[in-house]
């Protein structure tokens, strides 16, 4: 039987397998000229795809935890975390170099105009303070804020489907799609909240035997 600093070594080797299978395809397609009529804005969509959903596997991670007993996936957090962070800045970096040709001017007129843009680099940003404090040595140096400050990945999924849902002029279906998967996982969170908030109170027979007994 595999012990569990092995096994932890494989479920992360895997995740990081997994992480760069997308990141080879779009490599592939552009080697073979197979990017489309326009590549810039297949590379675009690709990495703001793939932000999103690694994203939202690392919040899942905690109610799989949760409510199967899973705690086996707790450590691939940080990883799906990080892997969705790489896809961001590949995102942010063909918007940057290939899309603006590093026009600060234009960009910045950008962020302040556009509604999805402002969205978009809004939470690029959380994910760039979410990975500047991923670090074992981040965690011990922060104490207890380093869990509050975390829970902007929350406020970076929020604002990367609202971009995706500015950004979508049509065909709405798959950025709804996020939505409802990221209203899910916000739902769970809130009800696990609850259910800790319960359990933490005296059931009102022990509240009266406290008074009681005072």
């Amino acid at each position: 039987m595999m012990n569990p600093a092995r096994r932890n070594r494989a479920l992360q080797c895997t995740a990081i397998a997994v992480g760069l299978l997308p990141a080879a395809a779009l490599i592939i397609a552009a080697l073979t000229d197979d990017l489309g009529a326009n590549p810039i804005e297949r590379v675009t969509h690709v990495t703001g795809d793939w932000t999103l959903r690694f994203l939202l596997s690392s919040l899942a991670v905690t109610p799989l935890r949760r409510l199967f007993g899973w705690s086996w996936v707790a450590p691939l957090r940080r990883t799906l975390g990080l892997t969705a962070f790489g896809y961001a800045c590949s995102h942010f970096l063909t918007y940057l170099v290939l899309d603006h040709f590093f026009d600060w001017r234009s960009i910045v007129e950008d962020v302040l105009e556009r509604r999805y843009v402002t969205a978009g680099f809004s939470g690029f940003l959380c994910l760039v303070l979410l990975a500047a404090t991923s670090t074992r040595a981040m965690m011990q140096r922060l104490g207890r804020r380093w869990a509050s400050l975390h829970r902007l990945a929350y406020l970076a999924a929020v604002l990367g489907v609202i971009h995706f849902l500015w950004l979508a002029k049509a065909d709405l279906r798959e950025p709804l799609v996020y939505a409802a998967v990221l209203t899910l996982l916000l739902g769970l969170r809130l009800g696990f909240r609850l259910v800790r908030s319960r359990s933490r109170k005296p059931s009102p027979k022990a509240a009266k035997s406290q008074i009681s007994g005072a």
